[in-house]
């Protein structure tokens, strides 16, 4: 476990009822750094972020988060650590605007911070994911692709340095995805930490640094894209011969 990580999870296990839906699970993300977590469907991978970020209870297992342990930590507290997340299922508070839905982030994570600065870091957040122009909109309003960017807008209000995404690029088309490629870029070079849930096989290898990939729950590979691409384990549970070679050259191609 690294004194410096911004995530360090150690032999976390969740459990409902007999079935276990994550299977003592270890991990780290160092500032910085962008980790992708992968797996068929059911793997595990939602259930992990909740647990990481207090939504469901863990039945074995620590969570540190900057060096604090987080394990039992109501979830509200997360966000005073540096921590935010985004979810697979998109549900903003419909009869308010996309700039007061963001906004709602803001204060959420500082007691102290007054309506008019939360609109303003807002409005940033909104600019840096291209929905400024239609802040004033209802979410309803507005396409998949544009809600998925208001949820990470809320997220980014946040200030997070710790930031954990559950398939924001799901449902977009290229153009789109290679716009939140480049946006989950920057969140790296500013020295954020990042886990990212992503189908998007094009995305993980084009943002990771290193992919952790889940199967029943259970932790089967963790290295670099090349690595994991070429993991004959991940490839027979996962990937496919076929996609494998197709993007362990892109990830070669990367690394070089």
């Amino acid at each position: 476990m690294s004194a410096h990580a911004a995530l360090n999870v150690s032999g976390v296990s969740v459990r409902f009822g007999g079935v276990t839906a994550v299977d003592d699970v270890s991990l780290s993300v160092s500032p910085g750094n962008v980790v992708g977590l992968i797996g068929p469907n059911g793997a595990g991978k939602t259930t992990l972020l909740n647990a990481i970020s207090r939504l469901v209870p863990m039945s074995n297992g620590q969570v540190r988060v900057f060096g604090n342990d987080t394990t039992r930590a109501p979830a509200y507290r997360l966000p005073r650590v540096g921590v935010a997340r985004t979810f697979q299922v998109v549900q903003p508070f419909g009869n308010l605007s996309i700039r007061e839905n963001v906004a709602i982030g803001a204060m959420f994570c500082m007691d102290s911070l007054s309506r008019d600065d939360a609109l303003e870091r807002a409005d940033q957040a909104l600019q840096r994911t291209g929905l400024f122009a239609k802040r004033d909109q209802l979410p309803g309003e507005v396409t998949l692709a544009d809600r998925k960017r208001l949820e990470l807008s809320r997220a980014l209000a946040m200030a997070p340095r710790l930031l954990l995404l559950d398939e924001v690029m799901a449902g977009l088309n290229h153009s789109e995805i290679d716009s939140m490629i480049r946006l989950v870029r920057s969140f790296r070079d500013e020295g954020t930490a990042v886990v990212v849930v992503e189908h998007v096989m094009k995305a993980i290898v084009a943002v990771c640094d290193r992919i952790v990939v889940l199967q029943s729950g259970r932790k089967i590979a963790d290295g670099s894209p090349r690595e994991v691409l070429e993991d004959p384990t991940v490839v027979a549970a996962y990937l496919g011969h076929r996609f494998a070679a197709r993007h362990g050259r892109s990830a070669a191609g990367a690394a070089a």
